[in-house]
This record gives structure tokens, sequence and C-alpha cells, in this order.
């Protein structure tokens, strides 16, 4: 038989358990319908409204993937994914050099000036980046970049948080590594990029997947600066669709699908590695 300790421990854990299962799922079960509702036909999305059917497919299984491939034979889905990607892995890899290279100045150079200068960039994370987008949008046009890829992913590269985090990281490592490696010869770019990038695996992991995950959300700024609908990234791309008549309503949970998945699939792949460096980022910790 249980004592009394245990029973309060285990009426303690059973609720937090049911709270926790409650709290899950009103989180997931918006997801849960939007995908239910890509499996099944038009009509039964709107007859199943207020039931528990709703969050039920089409016990038909032939008819699952209908909307699926009526999305694809009216829009060029593919090419929306395929520069959503392109994208997201240019302003990933940018994140990544852009970010860490800022972080190795700022932890490890001495210069006039240098506190000032990480003042100030510690000051822009409490600006909104919606305040800055008209001059962010000017300088793009006076570049001459309008309309092309560089226009989505230049300015998406570099990012105070980012910086912040990878010259903590830097921070951490002893400056007798670098010395080290100073008197074998190394100069100072290649310190960085043989030891002091390989030694910030979790900084690197974090910033590209929240890169990748802002670019693949990302649908104002591509909008204003994209004109040509075959260089519109998927975010952009799934207004046009949604509304081009007829408008279909399980082909627009197909679509919205189709656009969470490869999220999903990277927060699964990533998650612990994501958690280790969000959670070193304010100690420096590795």
């Amino acid at each position: 038989m249980m004592t009394g300790s245990q029973k309060a421990r285990f009426a303690k854990t059973l609720i937090s358990t049911i709270l926790i299962t409650l709290l899950a799922f009103l989180f997931l079960f918006p997801l849960i319908w939007m995908i239910v509702s890509s499996l099944k036909p038009e009509a039964q999305i709107y007859r199943d409204i207020g039931s528990f059917k709703s969050f039920l497919p089409s016990l038909d299984v032939g008819q699952w993937g209908n909307a699926y491939s009526s999305l694809l034979k009216r829009f060029n889905v593919f090419l929306y994914m395929l520069n959503s990607l392109l994208y997201g892995l240019g302003v990933t890899a940018g994140s990544i050099i852009v970010n860490s290279l800022a972080g190795y100045a700022f932890s490890k150079f001495r210069f006039r000036g240098r506190k000032l200068l990480f003042n100030i960039m510690i000051a822009l994370l409490v600006i909104p980046g919606e305040t800055i987008i008209i001059q962010k949008f000017q300088i793009t046009r006076s570049l001459g970049l309008l309309n092309t890829p560089f226009a989505v992913v230049f300015p998406a590269m570099a990012a105070p948080f980012y910086i912040y985090m990878f010259k903590n990281f830097f921070d951490a490592i002893s400056n007798d590594v670098i010395e080290s490696a100073e008197l074998e010869g190394a100069g100072m770019f290649r310190i960085y990029w043989r030891i002091m990038l390989p030694m910030a695996k979790p900084a690197i992991a974090t910033v590209g997947t929240l890169s990748f995950i802002g670019s693949w959300n990302d649908y104002i700024w591509p909008l204003m600066v994209l004109t040509d609908t075959d260089k519109f990234p998927l975010q952009v791309a799934i207004t046009n669709i949604n509304n081009t008549q007829p408008v279909y309503m399980n082909q627009v949970m197909a679509i919205l699908t189709l656009s969470t998945i490869p999220l999903i699939l990277i927060y699964v792949f990533f998650q612990k590695y994501l958690v280790q460096g969000i959670g070193a980022s304010g100690t420096g910790e590795k």
C-alpha cells in the first residue's frame, strides 16, 4: 500500500499529466483538424463541423489524396516549395556565417568603439522589425535587387539576437586556445573557421533552425520585394491560391498542411539542439 506522501505525489503527477495533456490538445487540435480536413471531400468538411467527426478523416481511404492531387493539378506547388527551400537554405547559411563572424569579432577582438557598437546592437533587439521595413525596402531598391532572390535572402541574414548568441558561446572559449593557435602560425580567420566555429555547434544548430523557420514563414517581406509569381515562396503563393476561384476548403487545408510538414520535421529532428542552444545562449555555457 502507498503511504500518504506517495499518494499525494501520485495525485500531483496525475493531475499534472491531465492538465499538460489538455493543454497540448488545445494547441494541437487546430493542426489535427487541418490535416484531417485535407483528407476529406469538400462537402464532408462542412457536414462534420460541430461534431467529433470533424477530427476524423474520410472513411474511404481512396479519397485521402484527392484534394492533394487536384491542388497539384491547379497550381505549381512544387515550384513554390522549391523557392521557399532555396530561400530558407540561403538565409540559413548566410545567418550562420554573418552572425558568427560578428559574434567572433565582438567576443575576441578589442577595438575602439566595441562596447558602444555592442550596446547599440543590443538596443536593436527592442525595435520591431516592422518599423524599419520601409527603409529596408528603399535600400533594396537602390541596390537594384528587387524581384531577385537576393532581395529575400540578404536582409534576413543578420540579426542582433543571433550575434549575441554566438558572442556568448565564443566568450566561453578560453583565450588560451586562440593564443596556442597563433603560436602555431594560424591567422584570425583560420582560428575562427577551424577552431571557434566547430566549437559552437549548439549555436549553429539553433541559429540555423530559427533562421530557416523564420524564412519559411516569412510573408510580408517577400510579398514586398517580389513581383514575379514564379519566384514567390510558398507562404506568399498560399494567399494567391486561397483567393483563386473556385476556392475549395479541402484544397486550402491541403496546401496549409504541405507548408507545415517541413517545419514539424525540422522541429522533431533539431529539438534537442534548439533547446540546448537557447538554454545556453544566456550563460555562454555549452
